[in-house]
């Protein structure tokens, strides 16, 4: 029988609607730091967001696409960003990557603003993107080489990564014969590589047929285990967003606003049975998760 640990009951889970200013304010008491998968030192936000938004020119005038918000995000964190289809979700990862300027507030990368692209954070996109004229390796080696990182090195860079997401054999591989699950490990292989401290993921799976999905959810879920990156992933997907994340935050309708803000402890094991952790696809079938779930899902269907 399962045996819930005390945190796992009511409320589930604990949750903050924004009010935005109170999720960076001082007095904000820092969540989780003793659940296991979390970094002990939550004060310092990697991540800062300040009256973030974004207004387009159109040829009537404007359109808002992103109201202000403000949000931290904690080095180890893993944040998944979910809402309504066309809300602005993109636009908000695109702010954060640099690719785009907000109209009002600023953008705050380790204490710095940010003010352009830069290979410390990493994107991948839900189209790989790859450069078909390369193999393998070579695309995995393009950012090192773009840096000039000697060779030895540089191929010892490639191996790692390429060991990490199960490509050893395939190296030397045309990327063009691979599938379309291989070819998406190749694109996070290849930003890993620039060794980014934010990962960016904007609907990496969303191309990708049902049972390669959840491969791939389980693969991205053991390199963050095995390597803590920060990571902020854009999904329509709920029970992706659920499975992976111990953070999510819910975006209204379109102009973007995070309107739910939810500890998700089930990236971290789930509950237990005798001491033992969960088996990771186990976790899907779990009564908390379904529920869980369902309680994201009425954030968005508001």
């Amino acid at each position: 029988m399962l045996s819930i640990p005390p945190t796992w009951r009511e409320p589930l889970p604990r949750r903050l609607e924004t009010d935005l200013d109170a999720l960076s304010s001082p007095g904000r008491e820092p969540r989780g730091s003793d659940q296991p998968g979390l970094p002990e030192d939550r004060t310092r936000p990697l991540l800062e967001l300040h009256d973030v938004s974004l207004t387009y020119a159109v040829r009537k005038g404007s359109l808002r696409a992103v109201d202000p918000i403000t949000l931290n995000v904690h080095q180890g964190e893993f944040v998944c960003v979910v809402g309504p289809s066309g809300c602005g979700k993109t636009t908000l990862l695109r702010l954060i990557a640099g690719f785009l300027a907000p109209t009002t507030g600023t953008v705050i990368d380790s204490g710095e603003p940010v003010r352009g692209p830069d290979a410390r954070r990493g994107m991948v996109f839900q189209q790989s993107h790859l450069y078909p004229w390369l193999t393998v390796r070579g695309n995995v080696e393009f950012g090192p080489r773009s840096r000039r990182v000697p060779r030895k090195e540089r191929r010892a860079i490639a191996d790692r990564y390429l060991d990490l997401v199960k490509l050893t054999e395939f190296a030397d591989s045309r990327v063009w014969e691979l599938s379309g699950g291989m070819q998406q490990r190749v694109a996070l292989a290849r930003v890993l590589a620039n060794e980014p401290h934010i990962l960016l993921m904007d609907e990496p799976f969303g191309a990708l047929d049902a049972l390669t999905r959840e491969h791939m959810q389980d693969e991205l879920l053991a390199i963050w285990r095995n390597t803590r990156p920060t990571i902020v992933l854009v999904t329509h997907s709920v029970e992706e967003a659920a499975y992976l994340a111990t953070r999510i935050l819910v975006c209204s309708d379109r102009p973007a606003r995070i309107i739910a803000d939810l500890e998700a402890p089930f990236s971290r094991g789930g509950p237990s049975t005798n001491g033992t952790a969960q088996e990771p696809r186990a976790v899907k079938a779990l009564p908390e998760f379904v529920a869980f779930r369902e309680e994201v899902l009425r954030y968005i269907w508001r």
